[in-house]
């Protein structure tokens, strides 16, 4: 699989080399906050996360990507199809960038990457994003991407002690140009 590029960002499929880089961006406070990574973060983990996402590539369950700035290559953040159901064309979207590279619309580009990218190159029909209601920043990037906002879930189950309402965004093949 080769890169993808939109302007000063592309997506390269996750490898061991970004073990590393994905270690430090699970030990993010917001990751925490508003993600599946588990607290606290075990020893090892991003090889781990990498290890998932590579084998899910093979198993067609997932596909991961580093978001890398095209011009130093360095390491902004991460990029997935964090559940991919091909049997019933649907996927569920997440994507974390790192801390020092927020507020740049690296997130937005990103997802319309990996957007266009699935709807291109795999039979999904419906691409969903779940957000927590407090976190505002990717409700912008979903809507600035054309996600449609279907809903709340209440008080749902996101790792152990912790529960959040999360939003519901989605986009089907027919609304992707």
């Amino acid at each position: 699989m080769t890169s993808l590029c939109e302007g000063d960002i592309r997506l390269e499929p996750l490898t061991a080399a970004h073990a590393e880089a994905m270690d430090t961006l699970a030990r993010d406070q917001d990751v925490a906050r508003f993600t599946r990574v588990p607290e606290p973060v075990p020893d090892g983990f991003g090889a781990r996360w990498v290890e998932r996402y590579t084998r899910g590539r093979d198993e067609q369950t997932n596909e991961g990507f580093a978001i890398v700035d095209s011009h130093s290559g360095d390491f902004l953040g991460f990029m997935a199809l964090v559940n991919l159901n091909l049997e019933a064309e649907e996927a569920e979207a997440g994507y974390i960038v790192s801390s020092n590279a927020r507020g740049r619309g690296i997130a937005t580009r990103g997802l319309r990457l990996l957007t266009a990218w699935a709807f291109d190159q795999l039979p999904l029909e419906r691409i969903e994003l779940l957000i927590d209601v407090e976190n505002s920043p990717s409700e912008i990037v979903a809507q600035r991407c054309g996600y449609t906002r279907e809903g709340v879930l209440r008080w749902t189950y996101l790792k152990p002690g912790l529960r959040s309402d999360t939003i519901v965004y989605s986009k089907l093949r027919r609304e992707h140009p």
